[in-house]
């Protein structure tokens, strides 16, 4: 079981980050402009249905605004959106691991299994993540970032 215990945000399709939401101390660097950092959280009871294991689950998509930084002087509001769709994707893979979950009957490893299951995802998302940043080139290509936009927001119409 993974729980919060930091101060947080929970993912919802109304809630829109602004940078007061981004708290934490950016480095001097001014190579990278803002990091929005985000996870996958949940928790579960497992219950036998006579034939495995069966989890009544919860998983949500957490923001962090202490870990969470940006540089006022280099960020715009396309900035903002760009680290908006950062947690929108974060969201994204939160509903495939609770796919992937939910009506599976586990054995007597569950722990184990869920353990795989939720670390599978976070590279995936992981993955997914340095490739929206590759193909929007961290914002700065207004076209990749609008198709980017469009294409996560039916992804979560769904």
């Amino acid at each position: 079981m993974v729980v919060a215990q930091e101060p947080s945000l929970a993912w919802n399709p109304q809630l829109r980050l602004s940078w007061e939401d981004f708290r934490g101390r950016p480095p001097e660097s001014k190579r990278i402009a803002a990091t929005t950092a985000s996870g996958i959280s949940y928790q579960y009871n497992a219950r036998w249905n006579g034939e495995g294991y069966v989890l009544d689950l919860h998983v949500e998509t957490l923001f962090y605004p202490e870990k969470s930084w940006y540089h006022p002087e280099v960020c715009t509001a396309v900035t903002l959106s760009h680290e908006q769709l950062h947690f929108d994707i974060t969201e994204w893979f939160a509903r495939k691991f609770r796919q992937r979950l939910t009506g599976r009957v586990f054995g007597e490893n569950l722990k184990a299994e869920v353990r795989r299951i939720f670390e599978e995802t976070n590279k995936e998302l992981s993955d997914f993540q340095d490739r929206y940043d590759r193909e929007t080139d961290f914002s700065r290509n207004p076209e990749a970032q609008e198709k980017w936009n469009r294409e996560m927001a039916g992804r979560l119409r769904k």
